[in-house]
């Protein structure tokens, strides 16, 4: 349908009020404030921690594997008091590397249980946080625009982009040597940012991007997500889309895909996967945690589980929560597969802020598990998947 000119003028002042009262909502709510309100903790620093606790976590190589920070404005290289991290916070943490995560569309109403995708209030953020008019109606450009923010914050020396496994080599050893650079590395949650379009799974390496997630907290034209009305498989267009991951040597996410999905990805994967961030239903029945089964095929597949530090998926907002899921899942699919998703800046109430890691470290060495352990639940098995599966 071609539109008369008068129409498409009309049009344009329609468009224009729209934006302009989103515009004030977003002031008047303001941006800091939903973002204070939305990432909380239960433990307010200063973080405490035994001589032995705080010896052995200033000797560990930390990694964690999802946190959304990119969605909100703050200045990374800054510190905050709102929020879960940024990067003085980090430094504190000792955290070696961060995996930042992108978002792109959240349903209104969103729950675990049951979501459609017809919604988003993404948009109403990037609004509100003034963030170009090309991401306001596109999905693949939001993903891009979060991309070059990640980008910008490297120019202090301070944060290292990991694309490749050279790049941890030289994040490792600028560590090893004293510096307290710490690594990012890009990941996505829900390719319907590709939009439909297979090229854009090559848009987005090209643009930084090692990790991605097949499905968020809806269905999409790639597959089911355990929270999604249909919660089915992989589709043809998923499927392809895994493989030219895989031929990329771009990480497989199983974060938040239904059962159908997590199994339907392991048939057709060849390289281990991740869970970023989860919990596990034998400590927390939850839609979106993975159950026993599910861990055993996952580690089967050489794979590393994130256990995530927020109140939904560990049941409570203590470092004893998070430790008893990450020893249950230790138990069943073995320590060398157990590894770090804190979900931070997702929305969620976690029991700390990036700078109290060394509560965790703590909190596990009470549990009985040992340095070496420690060592690979941290960080260790991370950075031992991303060798064997970054592109050189």
């Amino acid at each position: 349908m071609i539109l008369k000119p008068h129409k498409r003028v009309k049009l344009r002042h329609v468009i224009a009020i729209v934006v302009s009262v989103l515009l004030l909502i977003g002031m008047m709510l303001g941006p800091a404030g939903v973002d204070r309100q939305l990432n909380q903790v239960s433990n307010l620093p200063p973080y405490h921690v035994s001589p032995e606790a705080q010896s052995l976590h200033q000797r560990l190589v930390i990694a964690d594997l999802h946190a959304d920070f990119l969605l909100w404005k703050r200045d990374l290289l800054q510190g905050y008091s709102r929020g879960h991290l940024d990067l003085p916070r980090l430094q504190k943490g000792n955290m070696a590397l961060q995996v930042f995560s992108v978002v792109t569309q959240s349903s209104w109403g969103q729950n675990y249980e049951r979501n459609r995708g017809d919604s988003d209030r993404i948009t109403l953020l990037a609004l509100a946080q003034a963030w170009p008019p090309r991401t306001w109606f596109s999905l693949h450009r939001r993903a891009l625009y979060q991309a070059r923010r990640l980008d910008r914050a490297t120019s202090g020396g301070s944060l290292m982009v990991i694309r490749t496994s050279d790049d941890l080599d030289r994040l490792l050893n600028a560590r090893s040597a004293g510096s307290r650079v710490v690594g990012a590395m890009l990941a996505i949650e829900g390719l319907h940012a590709l939009e439909g379009r297979i090229e854009n799974v090559d848009s987005f390496y090209e643009a930084g991007f090692r990790m991605m997630a097949p499905v968020h907290m809806f269905d999409n034209d790639l597959g089911g997500s355990a929270h999604g009305v249909e919660g089915g498989g992989l589709t043809e267009f998923g499927r392809q889309v895994i493989r030219r991951m895989e031929a990329l040597h771009i990480i497989v996410d199983l974060a938040h895909a239904s059962a159908r999905t997590i199994d339907d990805v392991l048939r057709v994967t060849t390289r281990p996967v991740v869970v970023s961030h989860t919990g596990i239903r034998a400590t927390c029945e939850s839609p979106r945690n993975l159950s026993d089964d599910q861990i055993r095929r996952i580690v089967a597949a050489g794979g590393v589980i994130g256990i995530g530090f927020w109140d939904r998926a560990v049941c409570g907002t203590n470092v004893s929560d998070i430790v008893r899921a990450i020893r249950h899942a230790a138990d069943i699919g073995g320590v060398e597969h157990v590894a770090l998703g804190s979900d931070f800046d997702g929305t969620v109430l976690t029991a700390f802020d990036a700078q109290g890691m060394a509560l965790l470290t703590g909190g596990l060495l009470e549990s009985g598990f040992s340095e070496d352990e420690i060592a690979g639940i941290m960080g260790g098995n991370v950075i031992r998947l991303l060798r064997d599966t970054l592109p050189f």
